[in-house]
């Protein structure tokens, strides 16, 4: 009896440590935020070991014959039901006489179903050959395998499929192989894990990097840029952790393709299997003559572009489920891409993939020294866009440390804005970024800061806040919650349509151990998607006259916003501080997505104030306003049906 007791007691007490622990472990959300930044600095005792797998290494050793296939990957088209199979065959040649192998002479086959036998099904693709060309004395040329994609389509969504790639006339034919599709797109299904690694390389740390992706067992893969790093090689092999500190004398920026060769082999037992997206960086430019660039990295990878309505492979977009992917190229011009962007954005319908999610490569909102505001003429073409639409997380790489921030919208707190990740720790040759760009001395020269392929500066000094009249503020800016120099990866965990769980995970710890974690929490009822209101659509309702609203009152509850342009003259525009706000047009939405000619505005003393509660009235005050004329716009999907638009004493 008494030793019964005993056992209850220690039972209990088991449970109550338990208890605590859970009480003390709490994982914390966005909803309590914004934190206090914190910066974890480098630990002496672990940095890794950032030195290039040699190309004796059998994991990049070729370990097939004649036209047999390698290099084998699976990448998504733009909806479950489609899947792209890449793969390689015949040998690459580099040096001075190479020969191209003829794509046609080996044909791109694909066999695949639910069973690894009988495989009932069957597609064909496409298939090429790529040039890396230096007409440079003592330069090599290199020319690659042959280049398999091939497209399976009429997959059903989170199935299991078995495959096998290759040409059975020769035959040729891979091992078998299997992956599984994505969940269909709806508030409720999501893939289970999702990791996310960039600027990864083939080093020592890297290997490390990939054996604990693989351990957390991803459903998917985002590789946001910086693959192999083949351009800090020369053409004969010859490699070094800066590229433009050792070979400063070169007569173009050489390559060493290969490199490309023993990744793909590296990589296959995990993404043969896995779907992996890509994601241009710098390191994928690899300039050759006549100012040709991306290459390789255009020809190795299969993209959904085409299946997304764009027209390059650097930009497109994905669903996973109910996650809706935007893919954007930091080193793409931002003209068409903008234009692509806003049609991509407005075709989401987020009652069925409620979260959104961009990914590019070089970061907004790294306050590391390195690529410190690089792009920041990207932001400015771009961060507004991606604000309206409620983009819910941002991920990027090329800093090589880990950074997390608060919700953060133009360098303020916005507790609308987007949460940007930036995971450039993968394990690349150029080792760890360990200084930050608001320590004493560390802040670069504003000139310096420009990427030098893309060009622009746009990186003025602040204007307001605590760095005000500065171009680095002098401690952990705010937007900044946690920083940490340390390789590793991401895994992101989507629960349901408005929680999702974050992970880092550090190369030094055990697989399923966190270094930072957080849930992501959406608002939808507070954070709505406010896209901005076309010049068509003003003009539609309020006619050809200039309109100005100095003040407008957001009947959502969020205070008051000013609108600017067009202006009437001598009239100076309203400041732009709040969500909703459309810059260039004449019409304030908030709160939902309005299609031309569904929109009502009108003086406060029109609209009864539990008519502005109700979001469905799709009705919207706008105090001082200047209207020519008299107009009456109906609206059939609102409880108020008429609105008239009165003259002020501002119209011209």
């Amino acid at each position: 009896m008494a030793l019964q007791f005993g056992k209850m007691v220690v039972a209990v007490f088991i449970l109550l440590f338990l208890s605590l622990i859970q009480i003390h472990c709490e994982i914390p959300t966005t909803l309590d935020g914004p934190f206090d930044p914190v910066t974890v600095s480098l630990d002496e005792n672990f940095r890794g070991n950032a030195i290039d797998l040699p190309d004796s290494d059998p994991r990049v050793q070729r370990d097939v014959t004649g036209f047999e296939p390698e290099q084998i990957s699976v990448s998504l088209s733009s909806t479950h039901d489609s899947v792209w199979i890449s793969w390689i065959t015949g040998e690459f040649q580099i040096g001075d006489n190479i020969k191209p192998l003829n794509p046609k002479s080996v044909a791109s086959v694909v066999y695949y179903g639910k069973l690894r036998f009988p495989m009932r099904h069957i597609a064909t693709g496409e298939s090429l050959v790529y040039d890396q060309l230096y007409p440079f004395k003592g330069l090599k040329n290199y020319t690659s395998g042959i280049i398999h994609h091939v497209r399976l389509t009429g997959l059903d969504p989170y199935s299991q499929y078995y495959y096998k790639c290759g040409d059975p006339s020769i035959p040729a034919m891979s091992h078998i192989h299997h992956f599984r599709t994505m969940p269909v797109s709806s508030p409720q299904s999501y893939p289970g894990r999702i990791a996310v690694v960039g600027d990864l390389g083939l080093t020592y740390n890297s290997t490390s990097t990939i054996e604990h992706v693989t351990s957390n067992k991803p459903d998917l893969i985002l590789m946001v840029g910086d693959l192999c790093y083949a351009n800090l090689y020369l053409t004969n092999g010859t490699g070094a952790d800066c590229y433009s500190c050792s070979f400063p004398n070169t007569p173009i920026h050489e390559t060493y393709q290969p490199r490309w060769d023993y990744w793909g082999r590296f990589m296959q037992p995990l993404i043969s299997k896995i779907p992996i997206m890509m994601v241009q960086g710098n390191h994928e430019i690899e300039e050759q003559v006549h100012n040709q660039t991306f290459t390789s990295f255009t020809s190795r990878f299969a993209f959904p572009h085409k299946e997304s309505g764009s027209s390059s492979p650097f930009y497109y977009s994905f669903n996973a489920g109910g996650i809706h992917f935007v893919i954007l190229g930091g080193y793409a011009a931002y003209d068409d891409q903008y234009k692509w962007l806003q049609k991509d954005l407005a075709n989401v319908k987020r009652d069925v993939t409620p979260w959104l999610v961009a990914t590019w490569h070089p970061p907004w909102y790294t306050t590391y020294t390195a690529h410190y505001r690089e792009v920041e003429c990207m932001r400015v073409a771009m961060e507004d866009l991606l604000y309206q639409y409620g983009v819910d997380i941002v991920f990027n790489g090329h800093v090589h440390a880990y950074e997390r921030s608060n919700r953060v919208y133009n360098y303020t707190l916005d507790p609308c804005g987007p949460i940007h990740l930036s995971v450039g720790d993968g394990g690349n040759r150029e080792k760890m970024a360990t200084t930050h760009a608001d320590e004493h001395g560390n802040c670069p020269e504003p000139s310096t800061t420009p990427d030098d392929f893309m060009g622009g500066f746009c990186a003025h000094n602040f204007t307001s806040g605590p760095a005000a009249g500065k171009f680095c503020w002098d401690r952990q800016p705010e937007y900044s919650a946690y920083r940490e120099a340390s390789f590793g990866h991401g895994i992101l965990e989507v629960k349901n349509e408005t929680h999702a769980l974050w992970s880092w995970h550090r190369n030094q710890d055990m697989y399923n151990e966190a270094g930072d974690q957080i849930y992501i929490v959406r608002q939808p009822e507070k954070c709505l998607p406010q896209p901005k209101i076309i010049k068509k659509l003003s003009k539609q309702i309020i006619g050809d006259k200039t309109v100005c609203c100095n003040k407008i009152l957001d009947p959502l509850g969020r205070g008051e916003s000013g609108i600017t342009g067009p202006v009437p003259a001598g009239v100076s525009p309203a400041p732009l501080p709040y969500r909703g706000v459309v810059p260039d047009g004449g019409v304030i939405v908030f709160g939902v997505v309005m299609p031309v000619g569904v929109v009502g505005v009108a003086p406060d003393d029109t609209i009864p104030p539990a008519e502005l509660q109700n979001r469905d009235t799709r009705v919207f005050l706008m105090p001082k306003c200047a209207f020519h004329g008299t107009k009456t716009v109906t609206n059939p999907n609102s409880s108020l049906q008429v609105v008239k638009l009165k003259e002020s004493e501002h119209s011209e």
